[in-house]
């Protein structure tokens, strides 16, 4: 993905509050940890102009990286709608992944057409540490297909999402990320200067936030 994309993309996701940076109070997630950021991309889809930008991108980083890819695959619930942006751009099939498999029926997964052999790319909104959508990695390659890798909005870019993709051995892109976006939010006003090394720690040690 091209600087100028990435930055435009941060842009977006700072302007619609979608990514939301709070130094000085933190946020605490689920999971109790400390975080100096907020990212809910679910607001993308409220915005014409922004679920486009991230559509062509996301078509552009497909074409690039992955361009024999037969199928787009959106992780739900977060992946799915941009999945359907990105599949009608490139004019590909589409089915989308669900976080388990459905308790009744077929006991489906992964749900569409999806033929043994076909290369996928699976669309997500957030890549935190990876563990929910590399369970999807796993429920495509169950059901036969293979994965040429995720494509998300953003990363946190923590340390533990690249030793866990690495570990299953699947690549993934991202349309931005934390380092990108940094500067950004400093040039329009949505952190400070004196903030900037205090965001920078927290991405080295979330834990110790």
């Amino acid at each position: 993905m091209t600087t100028t994309t990435a930055n435009k993309i941060s842009k977006a996701l700072l302007d619609i509050q979608a990514v939301f940076l709070r130094p000085n109070d933190p946020f605490i997630w689920a999971s109790g940890m400390r975080s100096p950021i907020y990212c809910d991309n679910r607001l993308t889809l409220s915005y014409p102009e922004v679920r486009d930008l991230i559509a062509e991108g996301f078509a552009e980083l497909i074409k690039e990286k992955y361009g024999d890819a037969d199928i787009i695959a959106g992780m739900a619930t977060g992946g799915i709608a941009h999945a359907a942006f990105v599949a009608q751009k490139l004019n590909k099939p589409m089915v989308y992944i669900r976080s388990s498999a459905k308790k009744h029926g077929k006991g489906n997964q992964v749900e569409g057409a999806l033929q043994a052999g076909q290369k996928v790319v699976i669309i997500e909104d957030l890549i935190s540490t990876g563990g929910s959508v590399l369970d999807g990695v796993t429920a495509v390659r169950e059901a036969g297909g293979e994965v040429l890798g995720v494509a998300a909005i953003f990363t946190y870019e923590f340390q533990k999402a690249y030793d866990n993709f690495a570990a299953a051995k699947c690549q993934f892109d991202t349309l931005t990320n934390y380092s990108a976006l940094l500067p950004i939010a400093v040039e329009s006003g949505y952190v400070s200067e004196a903030d900037l090394e205090l965001l920078k720690k927290w991405k080295e040690a979330p834990e110790k936030f």
